[in-house]
């Protein structure tokens, strides 16, 4: 599971830019986890920033959730499910 991108890094374009979730740290109620940036699925991570949201233990797993919530982003606006 990821998400696809165009994305401008250090100024240059990179079409479909790989997000991968990552390192997701869970209590009751939130998780924090890591976006890596890849240029393609299988390259090495280019960037990555660090988000927090709320958990719902009755949901759906931590990573599909944490998808969920980028996507609820303006930044991932544009974004697809791969």
């Amino acid at each position: 599971m990821a998400l696809l991108q165009d994305i401008i890094f250090k100024g240059i374009a990179v079409s479909h830019a790989y997000h991968r979730v990552w390192n997701v740290t869970i209590t009751k109620t939130s998780m924090s986890f890591g976006l890596g940036v890849h240029a393609s699925q299988n390259g090495e991570m280019i960037s990555s920033t660090a988000h927090e949201c709320a958990y719902d233990i009755n949901g759906a797993n931590p990573i599909a959730q944490a998808y969920v919530h980028l996507k609820t982003l303006p930044e991932f606006a544009g974004a697809t499910d791969c």
